[in-house]
This record gives C-alpha cells, structure tokens and sequence, in this order.
C-alpha cells in the first residue's frame, strides 16, 4: 500500500495532465508583445492563474543559459492533499526556452522532459516586466492542439485590475479567459526546507526510468508507479494524436479522459 508521501507523488505528477485544454484545428494565432526584453523576464513569478489546474504555490523561475536565445524555466510547486497539511516536498520541473527568430523574441519554442509530443509554442503577450505577465502555450496534435494560459505576478497577491486587464488581453486573442483556474499563494510552506524530499525533474531526465529514479528514495512501488504511468501516457498521447474525434466535449467536464498522461506544460 502506498504511503501518503507516495500519493502526494503522484497526484502531483498526474495532476499536471491537466494544465490544458483540447480543441480542433490549429493554435490560434496569439499577437506577441511588441519590443519584449526577455532579460527583463527573469527570475522568480508567482502563478495567479492558470488553464485548468488544481495546482498549490506554483512559480515559475527563468534565468539565463550560457547558450544566446536559450533560457530555462523551472516550475516548482507543493501540493495538498483534502485540505490537510501541505506534503514535505517540493515538485521542481525544469524545460528549456528558445527565442526562434531573435526579431520576435516573445515568441519561443519551450520544450519539457516529460512532454511526449514535443515542443511547444510559449508566447509572452504582455507584461511590464515588474508587476505582471500573461503566458499563452499551444502544442499542436495530428488533428487538434491543446493550449494553455498563465497569469503572472511578481508577488503573491496581484491587483485586480491587472488580472482584468490580462483577462481581457486573452479574450481579445480569442482565449477564453473563464477556463482559467485561480491559484492559491496563501499558507505555502517554505521551499527548499531541511525536512520532506525534493523531487526534481530537468531536461535530461527524459526516460521514465530515469524518472521513476528521481523518485525512488520515496519508495519502490511510487517509482515504479511513475515509470508506468509515464509510460501510459506516451500510449494515450498517440492514441489521441490519430484521432479525429472532438476533444473538447466529454462527459466530466474535462477536454479529454488523461488521467494516466504525464505531460506538464507552463
């Protein structure tokens, strides 16, 4: 039986199945922000909101590479489990940015480890680089694409004219702004603390093997339990990818029944 550290591992490995929606076609096309400075872009954001996530204290740190035009992204988050005490642990999940074509440099490329289908589009549609930022991320699938949108804020709490005012941006961009998800900043246990595990997932842990590993000093039955569901999502990704069905209208609500997919955008 597994323990509740254990659980806590995987509800936040599954849970990031669904930071996104699914929809027909191609990605729409999203305007990025004129004359962006991705330098002052850097360090640590808190996410405000988010597409469809259950997700607790969730930020985003970019800093440079040593590479021009390449950058990371590191998510780390922590994770509830019914409201009780917040798990001694830390999710942190590392990808990789790319400005494709250094005359729109909103526009990039981001890539995770545990991303089955790829790349995905990662564009910046505003910010003022001090206060507030809006993120929108596409991925396109053999018959559809599955997005996702981020608020951002430089603290904990944003005022609510800027979360409008973003709101209103992703409307005007034809992104529904009401399948975002409010995240809470509140009570978040520090990171980095001297008890619980860290669990860090980077750019070249790309094998479920390796990630069942990452985990292992949870116990034996959590990281075999990541290597299979890594390895059912891979299954379902291509099962969804040759399909023609709608993937946006299912019973539960949800864009489409990926509760095994392991594949986090940001």
């Amino acid at each position: 039986m597994l323990s509740l550290s254990a659980i806590g591992v995987l509800l936040a490995l599954c849970g990031g199945a669904f930071s996104h929606t699914y929809h027909l076609g191609a990605c729409p096309v999203v305007e990025p922000m004129p004359g962006f400075e991705m330098n002052k872009l850097l360090g640590v954001w808190y996410v405000i909101q988010k597409t469809s996530t259950a997700s607790h204290c969730l930020t985003y740190n970019y800093t440079k590479t040593d590479e021009p035009g390449k950058y990371e992204i590191e998510q780390v988050s922590q994770h509830f489990i019914l409201g009780l005490t917040p798990l001694k642990h830390d999710y942190r999940y590392t990808g990789t940015l790319r400005v494709i074509d250094p005359a729109v440099p909103a526009r990039m490329k981001v890539n995770f480890p545990l991303s089955v289908a790829g790349s995905a589009s990662y564009t910046v549609v505003m910010t003022d680089y001090t206060s507030h930022a809006v993120i929108f991320t596409c991925q396109k699938l053999a018959f559809a694409h599955r997005r996702s949108a981020t608020i951002l804020s430089r603290t904990k709490d944003l005022d609510r004219i800027y979360v409008d005012k973003m709101r209103s941006k992703l409307a005007a961009n034809g992104i529904d702004p009401y399948d975002l998800s409010i995240i809470s900043q509140t009570e978040c246990p520090a990171q980095n603390g001297s008890e619980g595990v860290n669990i860090n997932i980077e750019p070249d842990t790309f094998s479920s093997h390796n990630i069942g590993q990452a985990v292992r000093k949870t116990g034996s039955a959590i990281a075999d339990g990541v290597e299979y569901v890594v390895e059912a999502g891979k299954t379902v990704y291509h099962k969804v990818a040759d399909s023609k069905e709608d993937l946006t209208e299912t019973p539960n609500g949800r864009s489409h029944s990926l509760k095994d997919e392991v594949e986090w955008l940001p």
